[in-house]
């Protein structure tokens, strides 16, 4: 009982300043209107939206060449007619 209590002081965070930002975060972006997004697009958008310094260091080029230089799922044939 001593152990699992142990354990449990532990693991509670010290601030809870991070999970609140985290809570007031999602509370902004999923509003009533986008309540059907999926919970990888959520994480992913609040992923961005919390580190938004980081994100706004990222040019669109560098995304474009990104996809660019990554895999393609279709490949495409030509046809002669």
């Amino acid at each position: 009982m001593v152990d699992r209590l142990l354990r449990l002081v532990i693991t509670l965070p010290v601030s809870t300043a991070t999970t609140e930002r985290a809570f007031l975060a999602m509370k902004l972006i999923k509003t009533h209107l986008r309540n059907r997004m999926g919970d990888d697009f959520l994480r992913h958008y609040m992923a961005v939206y919390i580190g938004k310094e980081i994100a706004a260091k990222i040019t669109s080029d560098e995304i474009i060449n990104l996809f660019d230089t990554g895999g393609r799922r279709a490949h495409f044939k030509l046809i002669d007619m």
